[in-house]
C-alpha cells in the first residue's frame, strides 16, 4: 500500500490543480451507474471546488452545476449562460470570459425574467456557500408536491396570497405606530422565499449601571409555502382583500364575501414554516386551531415538560443546567459583578398535562385573514418564551460557583408564573408574580414583603419590560429590597410614619391569599437549605396581616401562590 501511494504522489506531484480536477470529472463520468454516482468520487469534486480558484468560464460553470446538482436542481448551459432550472422557476447567470459573473436573472413560472443584485453580488464576491443556501430557499419556496396541474394551481394561489400579505402589511403598519414586536414585516421578491418577520425582542445584559446594555436580538420569522393534505380545502385564486383596502372598526382588513371570492377545492393548505421552530404550550396550540379551523396532526407534535423544551431547543453550549431526581429542572445563571443565580422548575408542576408543550414548526391555514391572528399569538407565545429562557442562556465561566440567590418558578395560568424567593434581612419568603396578557404587555405583583408599596411593582415591570430578562430584574429587585430594609428608621413619631410609607417594616414570615390561609413554599427549590433550620424541615409562612396584603391581590389574574 505504501508503494502504490507513493508512486501515485510521484506521478501527479507536478501536476496542476486544473488537471486533478479534470481527472476527477474524468473519472465521474465514467461511473458504473449514472444514477449512483461514485459518492468518494463526488466527496473529492466539492472538495476540490472548494479550494478552487474559480478564474475561468469553465470553473465558474462547474461550480455552478455542482451547486445545481446539491440543491436538487436541473443544470443547462449555453455559450455564455448557465441555467439551474426548477419545474416552477429557473435562474440564468450570465458568465464572462474572466470567469466573472455579469448579471443574474430569475424567472418564476410564467412571468418574465427579473435581474438579481442579492445572487448577482453573492455570485461576484464568490460567497458559493451563501448562494446555495439562498438558492436552496427558494427552491423550498416552490418545491410544490404533486402533478403538474395541481403545482400550477397551487402556485397561482400562492402568488395570490403573496401579494394579500404584503398589502395587509403595509396597511397594519400605517394605521399604528411601528413597534418592533407587533409589525407584520413581509419581504418576498422573485429572487427571494415569501418571509415574514413578526417578533424582535432586544434581551439586554446590563453589565453596570454605568454602561450601556448589551443588545442581543431575538428575531423570529416564518417562511410561507404550501403543502398537500388528506382533505379539500378551498384556496383563493386572486386577491380577497377589498378594494380600496380598508380597515375595519377593530383595525383588521377588510376581506370580500366568500361567494365574491374566486377559490378552487385543493389537497393542500398553506403553511407557516417557523424559523426557528416555537416551542408552544398546550393551550395555544389549541388557539392556533380555533384561528385557522384546522387542527395540527399530533404525529406531528411531541409533547413535554414546557421547560424541557424551552431549554433543550434555546440554551447556549455554556449553559449550566440540570435535574435533580429526574423531575426538577435546575439552572445556574451568572450575572455581571459575580453574582449567581440558582433557579428550580419544579418537576411535579411543570410536569401536569396542562403545562405540557410542543415545539411547533409548521402551522396550517386557508385565508390571509388567519395570518394576523396566528402572528399575534404567536408574538405571545414568544414573549413568554423569552423571559423563561433567559433563565438559562448565561454564559457560565466557573460552573462550580456556589449560588448566592435561589428561586422556585411556578406556573400559575397559561400565561402567568411566580418567582418564590428568600428577600434580604428576612426569615419569611417573598414571591413575584409575572403576568403577560398579551405581546405587548408584562405586569408584576410583589407579595409577602410586608407593605403594600406599589412602586415595587411598577419598579421590577420596567426592568423586566426593558431587558426581558428575568435574572436581571430580579437583581434590581433584590438590590431595591436591600436598599429598602437596610434603611435607618428614625424614633420621632411623624418620621417613623413617613418611613414606615417609604420602606416597608420588617419583613412577616407569611404570605397569605385573599381568604388568610396560610401558604407553604418548596424549602429545597425556594431557599438555601440553612435558611429554614435543617435540611429535613419544611418552610412555612406565618400569617401577615390581611389588609397588608389586599391591596396588592390583582383580581385578574387570580393567584394562590
Amino acid at each position: 500500500m505504501k508503494s502504490i501511494i507513493s508512486g501515485l504522489h510521484m506521478k501527479f506531484a507536478e501536476r496542476s490543480w486544473n488537471e486533478t480536477f479534470q481527472l476527477v470529472r474524468r473519472c465521474m463520468d465514467k461511473s458504473r451507474d449514472e444514477s449512483k454516482p461514485c459518492e468518494p468520487l463526488v466527496r473529492s469534486l466539492e472538495r476540490l471546488q472548494e479550494v478552487f480558484n474559480v478564474t475561468t468560464v469553465n470553473t465558474m460553470r462547474s461550480r455552478l452545476e455542482m451547486i445545481a446538482k446539491q440543491q436538487g436542481l436541473g443544470f443547462h448551459i449555453t455559450d455564455a449562460s448557465c441555467y439551474l432550472t426548477a419545474d416552477l422557476f429557473y435562474l440564468e447567470a450570465v458568465l464572462m470570459p474572466c470567469g466573472g459573473v455579469e448579471e443574474v436573472k430569475v424567472a418564476l413560472h410564467g412571468g418574465l425574467p427579473v435581474s438579481s443584485e442579492s445572487f448577482l453580488r453573492l455570485l461576484r464576491s464568490k460567497d458559493f456557500p451563501k448562494f446555495s443556501m439562498k438558492l436552496g430557499d427558494l427552491f423550498n419556496q416552490y418545491n410544490i408536491p404533486g402533478d403538474k396541474e395541481l403545482k400550477f394551481k397551487l402556485f397561482k394561489s400562492l402568488q395570490h396570497l403573496k401579494k394579500d400579505l404584503q398589502q395587509i402589511s403595509h396597511l397594519l403598519r400605517t394605521s399604528r405606530n411601528s413597534n418592533a414586536q407587533s409589525d407584520m414585516i413581509v419581504a418576498g421578491k422573485d429572487d427571494s422565499p415569501l418571509t415574514i418577520q413578526f417578533y424582535v425582542a432586544n434581551t439586554q445584559l446590563k453589565t453596570s449601571d454605568s454602561e450601556t446594555p448589551d443588545l442581543k436580538p431575538l428575531v423570529q420569522a416564518a417562511q410561507v409555502t404550501v403543502g398537500l393534505r388528506d382533505e379539500t380545502h378551498q384556496l383563493q385564486m386572486a386577491s380577497v382583500i377589498l378594494q380600496p383596502p380598508q380597515l375595519d372598526a377593530h383595525g383588521s382588513p377588510v376581506f370580500k364575501a366568500l361567494d365574491q371570492t374566486p377559490c378552487e377545492p385543493l389537497p393542500a393548505c398553506f403553511l407557516l414554516k417557523l424559523q426557528p421552530p416555537i416551542p408552544m404550550m398546550l393551550a395555544f396550540v389549541h388557539k392556533l386551531g380555533q384561528i385557522t379551523d384546522m387542527v395540527i396532526p399530533d404525529v406531528d407534535l411531541q409533547w413535554a415538560p414546557f421547560p424541557k423544551l424551552l431549554m433543550t431547543g434555546s440554551l447556549s453550549a455554556n449553559s449550566q443546567w440540570e435535574t435533580l431526581d429526574e423531575q426538577d429542572i435546575i439552572f445556574a445563571a451568572p450575572l455581571p459583578g459575580g453574582v449567581m443565580h440558582r433557579y428550580v422548575f419544579p418537576g411535579a408542576a411543570w410536569e401536569a398535562p396542562a403545562r405540557q408543550g410542543a415545539v411547533v414548526d409548521n402551522i396550517p391555514f386557508t385565508h390571509p385573514s388567519h395570518v394576523p391572528a396566528i402572528l399575534d399569538l404567536l408574538r405571545h407565545q414568544c414573549a413568554i418564551n423569552t423571559l423563561l429562557t433567559s433563565l438559562g442562556t448565561s454564559h457560565c465561566e466557573n460552573p462550580g460557583l456556589a449560588c448566592d440567590l435561589h428561586f422556585e418558578i411556578l406556573p400559575e395560568s397559561d400565561t402567568s408564573f411566580s418567582v418564590t424567593f428568600h428577600p434580604p434581612n428576612s426569615d419569611s419568603l417573598a414571591v413575584l408574580l409575572v403576568s403577560v396578557p398579551d405581546p405587548r404587555q408584562i405586569t408584576c405583583h410583589l407579595f409577602g414583603v410586608g407593605s403594600a408599596d406599589l412602586s415595587l411593582d411598577e419598579y421590577v415591570s420596567v426592568h423586566l419590560k426593558r431587558y426581558m430578562s428575568i435574572p436581571v430584574a430580579l437583581r434590581a429587585l433584590y438590590s431595591k429590597l436591600e436598599e429598602i430594609t437596610s434603611a435607618p428608621v428614625s424614633t420621632s413619631h411623624p418620621a417613623a410614619t413617613e418611613a414606615q410609607n417609604d420602606h416597608p417594616a420588617p419583613l412577616n414570615p407569611a404570605v397569605m391569599d385573599t381568604n388568610s390561609a396560610l401558604t407553604t413554599f418548596s424549602h429545597s427549590a425556594a431557599v438555601p437549605g440553612d435558611s429554614c433550620g435543617g435540611s429535613g424541615s419544611a418552610c412555612y409562612a406565618t400569617p401577615a396581616a390581611k389588609s397588608e396584603l389586599l391591596p396588592k391581590i390583582s383580581p385578574n389574574p387570580p393567584v394562590s401562590p
